[in-house]
């Protein structure tokens, strides 16, 4: 499965770019190293491809992004931190960073030269965004801001320059407290990491921070204080597309190893692949994974049209169908390879783990399927 071959809709300029990224995939393969991978990608322009041309981008969207992500995953190396670092917060700060954020951030994103962690999951909070404990008050001395809280399950805070760090505000109408974005630099004092112990083989690792008095100037606040909760969705969704993007190239990789085996594997007169109880999983495994992809595509093309609301519901979807469509290509590629699919040496069973963490993040599926229930179908709301 190329993913060459089953790009016809794409335009040609994506067609090269997802034939250029292959290769580069490929020259690096399985055993990369991560930090020579993320420099040469961030070099050839990849890292940025969807940031502003004005800040050192390369003026695309989501539908590039995207591509660069997945077809790294189909070559075995994705990089996680692509779905963080110029997806979410990249974004944000190019859509509602202020103007002294944007030159100070965006060209370091855009060339690889800084990353950035996003940090909004909390212990209590789960899924549930409104009970988001992380709070930000006035330093009444200096005018910044004053944030307590603790997060969980946050990548690469350990490599990242600054997390993108989602507290609330108390609004002086209301009382009531309302989301907004912060820039936690790595080295804020009262800004601490543990890290959490992982079945998951990830080279990114996952942290648990504490927030414990964490001052920081009134310019960490991106954007308009009003206007929390649009900045943040305006990053779910490039998150819920770049996941998707991680277990579609995931998913590929899976089957292209269990094609391979599948052709030359012959226990008797005929390769494996030749007996329907092998060929048909690996056919609809194939299936899945291109309506996934098609999925994926109207919603980096509705998000790069301004579309917040269709691609919200698009991006979800995706999501949601990359998720199943990976777990069952991986589940399907180390039953085509039997004992082999469960070796070191093959390099799919680790991939069992990994395949169901875009079931979980960023979101669940059963929260998608709430959203779908209610948002699109208009069903009563369950929650």
């Amino acid at each position: 499965m190329t993913g060459a071959r089953s790009s016809a809709i794409e335009s040609q300029e994506l067609k090269d770019l997802r034939a250029a990224v292959a290769a580069l995939g490929q020259r690096h393969g399985r055993g990369h190293d991560r930090e020579v991978l993320w420099a040469e990608a961030a070099k050839l322009g990849y890292l940025g491809v969807n940031l502003p041309e004005e800040y050192g981008g390369g003026g695309g969207g989501m539908a590039e992004l995207s591509i660069v992500l997945e077809e790294l995953g189909a070559a075995g190396c994705p990089l996680l931190m692509m779905v963080v670092s110029p997806a979410i917060c990249g974004t944000v700060i190019a859509r509602f960073g202020t103007e002294q954020q944007k030159r100070t951030w965006l060209p370091g994103l855009a060339d690889g030269s800084r990353t950035m962690a996003f940090g909004i999951t909390e212990p209590d909070a789960g899924s549930n965004s409104h009970r988001i404990t992380t709070t930000a008050r006035r330093d009444e001395e200096t005018g910044g801001w004053i944030l307590t809280g603790r997060k969980v399950f946050i990548s690469g805070v350990d490599i990242a320059d600054a997390t993108l760090i989602v507290g609330r505000t108390e609004d002086a109408r209301t009382g009531s407290l309302k989301p907004c974005l912060f820039i936690v630099p790595r080295d804020a004092p009262g800004f601490q990491r543990s890290q959490i112990d992982m079945e998951l083989q990830a080279q990114e690792k996952q942290f648990e921070l504490v927030l414990d008095e964490v001052r920081l100037p009134a310019e960490s606040l991106v954007g308009d204080e009003d206007a929390g909760l649009l900045q943040l969705f305006a990053g779910l969704n490039p998150e819920r597309i770049m996941t998707a993007a991680f277990a579609i190239g995931m998913g590929r990789y899976a089957l292209a190893r269990a094609l391979t085996y599948a052709r030359e594997r012959q226990v008797w007169k005929a390769p494996i692949g030749a007996h329907q109880a092998i060929a048909h999983p690996l056919a609809q495994a194939h299936i899945e994974l291109e309506l996934a992809r098609l999925m994926m595509q109207k919603a980096a093309a509705l998000y790069d049209l301004g579309d917040d609301m269709g691609a919200g519901e698009a991006a979800n979807m995706a999501k949601y169908a990359a998720a199943e469509a990976c777990v069952r290509a991986v589940d399907q590629a180390v039953h085509t390879l039997g004992g082999n699919g469960l070796t070191r040496e093959y390099g799919l069973a680790a991939l069992i783990t990994a395949a169901r963490v875009a079931r979980i993040a960023p979101v669940s599926r059963e929260m998608i399927l709430n959203y779908v229930s209610h948002q699109t179908l208009g069903l009563p709301k369950s929650y």
